[in-house]
C-alpha cells in the first residue's frame, strides 16, 4: 500500500513538474502561430505565418543574432583554455592554496552580472579601450570560465594519476603526457564545458548591456522590443530557437545510441570469435595415417 502510494505521488510530481516546464513553452509557441497583434493564445484568431515573415525581414534582429554568435564563439575560445588550465592547476594543489585559488575562480559566478559588466567597462576604459563586442566577450568569459573549470575539475576526479607516472617512466615528456593521456580523458568535459559556455553567452544580458557599446545582441534586441511594444515576432524567434535546439539534441542522442549499438555489436563479435577460438583449441586434432 505504501509503495503504491509513493509511486502515485512520484508520478504526480513528475506530471506537475513537466507541466510547469512545458506549458509556458507551448503557450509561447502557440502565440507565434496566432493571428493576433498581441502575443497570446486566447482568444484564438487563426493560424498565420506572418510573424515569421516579419521576423525574417527584420534586419536589426539578424545583425543582433550574428553579433550574439560571434561573442559566444569568442567566449568559448577564451573560457575553455582558462577553465581547463585552472582546473588542472587546482587539482594539482593541496591545502589552503587550493582552497584560496578555488574560491577566487568560483567567486565571479556569485557576482551579479551588472557588477561584472560595469567593472569590465571601467577597468578597460582606464586603458583607453572603448565598449563593444570585444568587451562583452571578455566580461562574459571572466565568469563563464568558472563553469568550464567546474566541469573539468569534476572529470579530473576520475583520472588515474598512475597513468601519468607510467608514461613518464617509459620516457614520455610532460607535453606528450598532456596531449596523449590527460586531454583524451578530459574531452567529454571539454565538450560539455564548451557547450555550457556557448549557451551561457547567448542568454547573457546584464553583463552585455553595459559592455556592448553601440552593438546589439539578441538579448538586448529582445529587451528593446519589449520596451517599445512586444509583438509575436519575439515568440516566432523563440519557437525557432527551441525547434533548432530540439533537433540538435535529438541528433546527438541518436548518434550516441548508434555508437553504443555499434560498440555492443563489436563486443558481441569479439566474444563470439573468442568462444570459437576456444572451442577450436579444445577439439582434438584429427589423426592421419602415416603416408606409405
Amino acid at each position: 500500500m505504501n509503495t503504491s502510494k509513493s509511486n502515485w505521488l512520484f508520478n504526480f510530481y513528475i506530471f506537475i513538474f513537466l507541466l510547469y516546464m512545458l506549458l509556458p513553452l507551448a503557450v509561447m509557441g502557440g502565440a507565434a502561430l496566432n493571428d493576433s497583434r498581441f502575443p497570446s493564445v486566447y482568444p484564438w484568431v487563426g493560424f498565420t505565418d506572418r510573424w515569421f515573415i516579419e521576423l525574417f525581414q527584420d534586419t536589426r534582429m539578424w545583425e543582433a543574432f550574428r553579433n550574439t554568435i560571434l561573442v559566444a564563439i569568442a567566449v568559448v575560445i577564451i573560457s575553455v583554455p582558462i577553465g581547463t588550465a585552472a582546473a588542472i592547476l587546482i587539482n594539482s594543489l593541496a591545502g589552503k592554496t587550493r582552497t584560496v585559488l578555488y574560491a577566487l575562480m568560483v567567486a565571479p559566478i556569485l557576482t551579479p552580472g551588472a557588477v561584472i559588466g560595469i567593472s569590465t567597462l571601467l577597468f578597460w576604459n582606464k586603458f583607453g579601450v572603448a565598449a563593444g563586442l570585444h568587451l562583452s566577450a571578455l566580461g562574459q568569459a571572466s565568469y563563464i570560465s568558472a563553469f568550464v573549470m567546474l566541469m573539468v575539475l569534476a572529470r579530473l576526479q576520475s583520472f588515474d594519476r598512475g597513468l601519468e607516472e607510467a608514461a613518464l617512466d617509459l620516457g614520455a615528456n610532460y607535453n606528450q603526457v598532456v596531449r596523449r593521456i590527460l586531454l583524451p580523458h578530459l574531452y567529454p568535459a571539454l565538450g560539455a564545458g564548451a557547450a555550457i559556455a556557448f549557451f551561457q553567452s547567448i542568454e547573457n544580458f546584464n553583463t552585455t548591456l553595459f559592455t556592448r557599446g553601440t552593438y546589439d545582441t539578441l538579448t538586448v534586441y529582445v529587451f528593446s522590443k519589449v520596451r517599445s511594444g512586444i509583438t509575436p515576432t519575439i515568440n516566432a524567434l523563440a519557437l525557432i530557437l527551441i525547434v533548432v535546439t530540439l533537433v540538435i539534441m535529438l541528433y546527438f542522442e541518436f548518434a550516441r545510441r548508434r555508437r553504443e549499438k555499434a560498440a555492443q555489436a563489436r563486443a558481441v563479435t569479439r566474444e563470439e570469435t573468442a568462444k570459437a577460438e576456444a572451442i577450436g583449441r579444445d577439439q582434438p586434432q584429427a589423426a592421419f595415417p602415416p603416408t606409405q
